[in-house]
């Protein structure tokens, strides 16, 4: 029988917000360690927006976050949003790796009931901790119904992002996520929220990306470019085995004449390269720094390096036909 109130299942996958310190204003502490229910019941105004339930799907700071725990998540959050009796998903995670996690999501979740993520750049036992917020925040825009058909979503420090827009800006901050070129989708304040915006770019039930349980995804590795950028680290990476490289490059997608040689090298051994940049804000375009035309490169568009590699695994399960791979560049 259906309740009154939205049902919202907590997925959690450890990181900062789970994590405690030996005291209330310790830098350093083990994240992960806080289980799920015990975030649930510390924040107990939150089943005000609905019946809140939990599963725990890891506990480890999302630096060690891989594709076998991607592919476990995205199963499991497709698994509960088939359900009827859930109205959406609410994920705590690391901030390390939150931008890449939601933006594979963004691409593999089939629903468009609300996915949430969030998280927290202070552990459970600080001074000032900001994960309960970002968790009452998260629940509460989960349980919105305006919050349905936007794609997975990122709440942090009463900012609502999409999940293709928002990055990891800044190592310590509160205030660490932004979405620079876009801007956000809405913002909370306690029990009010407001949506400003939809993603322009095509998600979840829109995408032909989707993954099984025990799915391998292709190795893709980033290449960071820098003055003096050698070749031979693109070499070792396709002698090692990357079906695809991202180079992070410098300015609008640019590298030394060497490297691009190498990039040359790997395209005619069958790898897909992806031209993207180490800059923070701005758009790779094609045919500008580099003539991808030409070479064979893609261009990453609006995506840095990290959500690049992200996409660039999941067309690499459906093509390795580059002009494919740009369109799915153009359009997700």
């Amino acid at each position: 029988m259906q309740t009154s109130k939205p049902r919202i299942v907590i997925v959690a996958t450890g990181g900062t917000i789970a994590g405690s310190a030996d005291s209330t204003t310790a830098a350093g502490y083990q994240s992960g360690g806080v289980a799920v229910d015990v975030l649930i019941d510390a924040v107990p105004q939150m089943k005000k927006f609905g019946d809140v339930r939990g599963v725990q799907v890891s506990s480890l700071g999302s630096q060690d976050m891989n594709d076998e725990l991607w592919v476990t998540l995205a199963t499991e959050v497709n698994r509960l949003l088939a359900a009827a009796d859930v109205d959406g998903v609410a994920i705590t995670h690391g901030t390390d790796t939150m931008e890449e996690t939601a933006y594979f999501l963004n691409l593999v979740v089939k629903s468009d009931k609300p996915v949430v993520l969030t998280g927290s750049m202070r552990p459970s036992t600080s001074l000032g901790a900001d994960g309960p917020l970002n968790i009452y925040n998260a629940v509460g825009v989960a349980s919105d119904p305006r919050a349905k058909g936007r794609g997975v979503l990122v709440v942090a420090n009463d900012d609502i992002h999409d999940a293709r827009a928002m990055t990891k800006r800044h190592t310590s901050d509160v205030q660490t996520f932004v979405s620079p070129e876009v801007g956000l989708v809405g913002v909370c304040l306690f029990d009010d929220r407001e949506f400003m915006r939809s993603p322009a770019h095509a998600h979840t039930t829109a995408t032909p990306f989707t993954v099984v349980t025990g799915q391998a995804l292709p190795r893709v590795d980033v290449i960071y470019a820098h003055a003096g950028m050698c070749p031979d680290v693109i070499d070792g990476a396709v002698a090692n085995g990357a079906k695809g490289l991202i180079i992070a490059g410098v300015g609008g997608g640019n590298m030394t004449t060497p490297a691009l040689d190498a990039v040359k090298r790997a395209i005619g051994k069958g790898v897909v390269v992806v031209r993207s940049t180490r800059v923070g804000e701005g758009m790779v375009r094609r045919n500008i720094e580099v003539d991808d035309d030409t070479v064979g490169t893609v261009a990453s568009k609006e995506l840095n390096p990290a959500k690049a590699r992200v996409l660039l695994k999941l067309a690499l399960t459906q093509t390795s036909d580059r002009k494919r791979v740009q369109d799915f560049f153009d359009t997700y």
